[in-house]
């Protein structure tokens, strides 16, 4: 939280609000696209198109916030946002090559898994179509041709979830990875690892919930030195809490990710705090750097990510982000 690479992030953020508040194109109301599936896309009138293709899967809780930020800068610039995903990265990589084929004026995506990408990402670039990653994959942004990447550095994010939870007191920390594959989750515990000590990783499939929490139970039941559990996204936090409970452990948990049901585990101090990337943001402000950019040749970052994280939500603040969870926003 106190590294500067986040202080100028700050700033990149601040800047790209004042551009729309003070210079940017006053939008229409037109809604936007909401396909969640590559099967069906309902777009809205306005002048730039715009493919938003992440790896989330339909009815997530933190991607459709993140499908809420796009299709809110869509509404209130009059971009039309045709928002895809597929958790497959061949699929995905398809629903990009689509987005090519019909000749959108921008493309946002998350890369979860670059290298699967790299192909359908370039051959946009070399189509003249730029595009904009977020969330997972930013060290690869550059280099595969994109604009820009807007997210949270998850070596920085998990550098400082260690941190809070050795000032916590925590001496041993279970680390919990829900996608085989996913670069960032293992960044994430990676980072944690670097400031925070004894880490021990335990890989879970995120489409098996009964069995997230009973793996979960058993290790608590069979290292009683582990104090601290790690979920990186909230479905595990709250799988996770409910283990700590039934393995009687005295763990404490903390998670990455924010949700309604995280919001209440931290209010029932069943969850000690949350690292929240501010998704939002992730939807949101590559469809207002792409309309920039289309219109005044803007960009932002300077060859550096735009970061969007991370935040942390405790007892401290909760009520306060509460409300903006509620909507769908945080």
């Amino acid at each position: 939280m106190k590294s500067g690479r986040l202080t100028k992030a700050g700033i990149l953020l601040a800047g790209a609000a004042l551009l729309v508040a003070c210079s940017g194109p006053q939008g229409s109301n037109n809604n936007s696209s909401q396909s969640t599936g590559g099967n069906s896309q309902q777009s809205s009138g306005g002048d730039l198109r715009v493919a938003v293709v992440t790896h989330g899967s339909a009815g997530d809780a933190f991607w459709n916030v993140v499908k809420n930020g796009a299709s809110d800068a869509g509404k209130q610039l009059g971009v039309t946002v045709d928002y895809t995903s597929d958790g497959d990265p061949g699929a995905q990589a398809k629903l990009i090559d689509n987005a090519v084929s019909q000749k959108v004026g921008g493309i946002v995506v998350s890369m979860a898994n670059p290298d699967a990408l790299k192909t359908s990402i370039q051959n946009a670039v070399k189509a003249g179509i730029p595009v904009i990653t977020i969330n997972s994959g930013g060290a690869k942004s550059a280099e595969f041709g994109a604009l820009a990447h807007v997210g949270q550095e998850e070596s920085i994010a998990g550098e400082e979830a260690g941190k809070k939870l050795k000032a916590a007191g925590k001496t041993k920390l279970l680390c919990v990875i829900h996608e085989a594959g996913n670069v960032g989750l293992s960044q994430r515990c990676d980072g944690a690892k670097s400031t925070f000590g004894s880490v021990e990783n335990l890989q879970v499939d995120i489409n098996n919930p009964t069995d997230i929490e009973a793996r979960i139970k058993a290790k608590l039941q069979s290292d009683s030195a582990i104090d601290a559990v790690l979920g990186l996204n909230p479905q595990v936090a709250v799988l996770a809490a409910n283990a700590v409970k039934g393995a009687s452990s005295k763990a404490q948990v903390a998670t990455f990710d924010l949700n309604n049901d995280v919001v209440a585990a931290i209010k029932a101090g069943d969850v000690l705090f949350a690292v929240d990337q501010q998704q939002y943001e992730q939807g949101y402000l590559p469809i207002v750097m792409l309309k920039l950019y289309r219109d005044n040749a803007n960009t932002l970052g300077g060859g550096k990510p735009v970061l969007t994280g991370p935040g942390f939500v405790d007892k401290s603040n909760v009520d306060k982000v509460a409300e903006y969870a509620k909507a769908g926003k945080r």
